[in-house]
């Protein structure tokens, strides 16, 4: 009597490298519905952190902005002191320095300085630069920024949720590609069934591990449970995560058909 066929186990959770094994078998959509799925829960991560960490420094800056200022022809039109740091927490600064003396700086891990003729962001990695756009009018009066900022920001939440997950959706199609060569390899040295289409799909399902973990530090990191240093640890980690799993999945899969067939004792006695 012949071995009867393993049941193919339905694709449905990527956390478990038997269930990234899964999605080897499994269509194109059921993986980009799992993929939109984590991709919005990465998402909320992102929102939550910056509604809790960003957002009230914003709304304190306004609230020290003075009555008339204004970006005009790319030009800051300021009529309150300088330097001045505006508002600030553990995680952003915002500040005025129209000179850029370094005499506002803040111990924030993000620090937004606004100076006569550009915008410069700090971090711990480094600096950006920027002139003010022209031909705009932004009105930074107290009055103006506090109507166009409670009429605007929970649509920049949803804009940055809805770029969140179209950049992940993008990074991971990419991704998939790059672990796709050698998980091909490893296939091939490992005497697994599996096709390169199939390869794709298991290595888009590997990446979605370290995205959950990575989302876990996040909230941990806007807690205050973890540090920048180590919010930063946990990025490079979760890309590890990936190639684990994507490692330990392909040997979750079965033996191509001509490796199990060599196996076969061809001197057995045959059953009923």
């Amino acid at each position: 009597m012949d071995k009867p066929a393993e049941k193919r186990q339905l694709a449905w959770q990527p956390l478990t490298p038997r269930g990234v094994a899964a999605f080897a078998t499994a269509s194109f959509g059921r993986l980009w519905l799992v993929q939109l799925v984590v991709a919005f829960i990465c998402a909320l991560s992102v929102v939550w952190f910056v509604y809790t960490a960003w957002v009230p420094v914003v709304s304190e800056a306004i609230n020290e902005l003075p009555s008339e200022a204004e970006i005009r022809r790319a030009k800051l039109r300021w009529n309150g002191p300088s330097p001045q740091c505006l508002a600030e927490s553990r995680f952003l600064s915002i500040s005025i320095d129209l000179k850029h003396e370094g005499q506002a700086r803040s111990p924030a891990h993000i620090q937004i300085e606004l100076g006569e003729k550009t915008i410069k962001a700090l971090s711990l990695v480094g600096f950006a630069e920027t002139s003010y756009p022209t031909g705009w009018r932004i009105g930074l009066g107290q009055t103006e920024a506090e109507a166009w900022w409670g009429a605007w920001m929970p649509a920049l939440l949803a804009m940055v949720a809805g770029a969140t997950v179209a950049a992940l959706m993008i990074i991971w199609a990419v991704l998939g590609f790059v672990y796709s060569g050698p998980g091909w390899l490893l296939v091939f040295f490992a005497s697994r069934g599996a096709r390169l289409s199939a390869i794709w799909r298991l290595a888009g399902a590997a990446l979605l591990p370290g995205a959950v973990f990575l989302s876990v530090s996040i909230v941990l990191y806007g807690s205050g449970a973890l540090d920048l240093l180590l919010l930063g640890l946990a990025a490079g980690l979760h890309l590890l995560i990936g190639w684990i799993y994507l490692v330990w999945a392909i040997f979750c899969l079965p033996v191509r058909k001509e490796e199990q067939t060599a196996d076969v004792n061809p001197f057995a006695a045959k059953r009923d």
